[in-house]
């Protein structure tokens, strides 16, 4: 059928096929998250109706209700899904066992690998992102916050960061993932292969640039701290 097919198109060959009624279920499901994600490609999701997502997947506008209880669920469950491949990535950093700075490029390029693979996705977590009210931009930044949350937890297995207290170690944290969305729009932006290269340097430097202001920060905040010293 080739790279075109659309969901309703998929959930047609699949269900052609004899399944249980529970990965039916499922299949639909997985239509109507593809369907709802293809609209989203260049518009945010508060415009995006039920009748538009059920008909890109193929059902009846009454059959949404056994897959999800509203349109904002459905939204939400996109972002749980475009989040896994942050999250995915965060478990690769978590294995590597080489140096900060290693891990750094490592990093990068996966996040690049990550959106090359998943742009649909990205698209979709940065437009949302900032789109105003609701319960999508909330979920979305519900997300990074429990991602910071974890970034935080790994930093603190690399040595020179053992020392720190929790507040630094998630306020460091946050600057990478502010630094990560900037490289992701950035990606999504390029176009060919020197482009792309010129943003993986950038993103390369902009971590370090982190990681290296971070000891002098230290030192700095631990000297301000002392009895008697200026704020």
């Amino acid at each position: 059928m080739g790279d075109t097919a659309t969901a309703a198109d998929r959930l047609r060959l699949v269900t052609a096929e004899p399944v249980s009624r529970s990965e039916r279920k499922q299949r639909t499901r997985r239509a109507l998250l593809d369907g709802a994600l293809g609209l989203l490609a260049d518009r945010v999701f508060a415009t995006l109706s039920l009748r538009e997502v059920t008909k890109a997947a193929g059902i009846v506008p009454t059959a949404f209700y056994r897959h999800f209880a509203s349109m904002e669920e459905l939204g939400v469950v996109l972002v749980e899904e475009s989040m896994q491949t942050l999250r995915g990535m965060l478990r690769a950093a978590r294995r590597d066992k080489r140096a900060f700075q290693d891990v750094i490029r490592a990093s990068v390029q996966l996040l690049e690998e990550h959106v090359r693979e998943h742009e649909d996705h990205f698209r979709f977590l940065l437009r949302e992102r900032y789109a105003g009210t609701g319960a999508v931009p909330a979920a979305i930044g519900l997300e990074l916050r429990l991602f910071s949350s974890e970034l935080a937890v790994d930093l603190a297995r690399f040595e020179y960061l053992r020392e720190w207290d929790t507040e630094d170690l998630h306020m460091m944290a946050e600057l990478i993932v502010t630094a990560m969305q900037a490289t992701v729009l950035e990606l999504i932006e390029a176009t060919g292969p020197e482009a792309t290269a010129r943003v993986v340097r950038t993103a390369e430097k902009r971590l370090r640039l982190i990681v290296l202001g971070v000891p002098n920060w230290q030192r700095t905040s631990a000297r301000r701290e002392r009895p008697g010293d200026a704020v």
